[in-house]
């Protein structure tokens, strides 16, 4: 068998039933189906019953442990080649496979990553976190599946590997948040191959509303942070940007508000003049990729939440790891997939 496909769930039937159904309209076929259950209190057994006699599936349940770790559960149990690790929120197109077939035989590799993108049927939202999370406005392009830096680091949404590297490295760690790119970095470290695979795209769900998007990059930020003592020298100025823009929003903002309590109403302007520019510009850019002025005006709430989301993260980690120096944290940890 060539491909495995492990894919960690937590109270996430609906979703899953999606991607199941996807896969049944593979047009490559030779891959089984590992759904493992983190210890959802709602599960999807019935779910992936209902998809025995269509797809290879096999179903695990064990008790929570994060997305990282569940993965790892999965690929202990897997027979394929290659193991693709999957979120249990993306769709996969009828061509996901074959094009992971093209470029393997094109150029072979040991380890992949694939895009996503906002499928028409995604909330206004859904779109608008996608634009945050892609555009070159907010993330430099470097989540936009564009190869634009000197290595390409595989996301756990969409990521392809190997399954004798991935045991070689034991998989993903213990971190809670961030995993992914440190399995990706301990990959290059090691010497093997990886690259983007920009045809092996997938739909890609993302978080439903704008407080549960603030809690994930809030926490991508700290994780950031964990990374850079974790890999030293992997940490790029494109990472510090979003703690600048949270330092200059909260700068302009007071200077703002100091303006309009002395009665300068010009200085109030033009302290708020570059935040009113820069939504401008992310409301304009997504309303033309997007067509929708919804989705535009979405746009500009997401890209602030995104932007200091990951910033206020990233400073908390800095002043309680760096200046303090407490060990590695995590926020909002309720549960790892919230």
């Amino acid at each position: 068998m060539k491909y495995s496909v492990i894919v960690p769930v937590y109270n996430r039937p609906n979703e899953c039933e999606e991607l199941l159904e996807s896969l049944t309209h593979q047009t490559q076929r030779d891959f089984e189906v590992i759904i493992v259950e983190d210890g959802s209190s709602v599960p999807c057994r019935e779910v992936v019953e209902r998809y025995a006699d269509k797809l290879a599936v096999h179903y695990y349940d064990k008790p929570n442990s994060g997305p990282g770790q569940t993965r790892n559960y999965g690929v202990e149990r897997a027979n394929g080649e290659y193991v693709i690790i999957l979120d249990s929120d993306v769709v996969l197109p009828e061509g996901y496979f074959a094009a992971i077939d093209a470029e393997l035989a094109a150029n072979p590799c040991d380890a992949f990553g694939g895009p996503d993108r906002a499928h028409e049927s995604f909330s206004t939202t859904q779109k608008a976190i996608n634009y945050a999370m892609t555009s070159f406005f907010t993330t430099g392009g470097i989540r936009g599946g564009k190869a634009k830096l000197d290595k390409f680091y595989p996301r756990s949404f969409n990521m392809g590997v190997r399954r004798e590297v991935y045991q070689a490295l034991a998989g993903f760690s213990a971190m809670r948040f961030g995993e992914d790119i440190d399995f990706s970095t301990r990959i290059f470290k090691s010497g093997y191959r990886c690259r983007l695979f920009p045809e092996a795209w997938v739909y890609h769900k993302r978080r439903t509303d704008l407080k549960k998007f603030f809690k994930q990059v809030h926490n991508s930020g700290i994780a950031r942070i964990h990374l850079s003592h974790r890999h030293p020298g992997t940490h790029k100025l494109v990472h510090l940007l979003p703690a600048v823009f949270t330092l200059g929003v909260a700068f302009l903002l007071v200077l703002a508000l100091l303006s309009l309590c002395f009665g300068y109403e010009i200085g109030t302007f033009v302290s708020l003049s570059p935040l009113l520019l820069f939504a401008f510009l992310i409301g304009g850019d997504a309303t033309r990729q997007s067509r929708s002025l919804a989705v535009g005006i979405t746009a500009i709430a997401a890209a602030f939440v995104q932007l200091t989301g990951y910033g206020t993260g990233y400073l908390s980690a800095w002043w309680r790891c760096n200046v303090r120096g407490e060990g590695e944290f995590e926020a909002f940890s309720q549960t790892f997939y919230q």
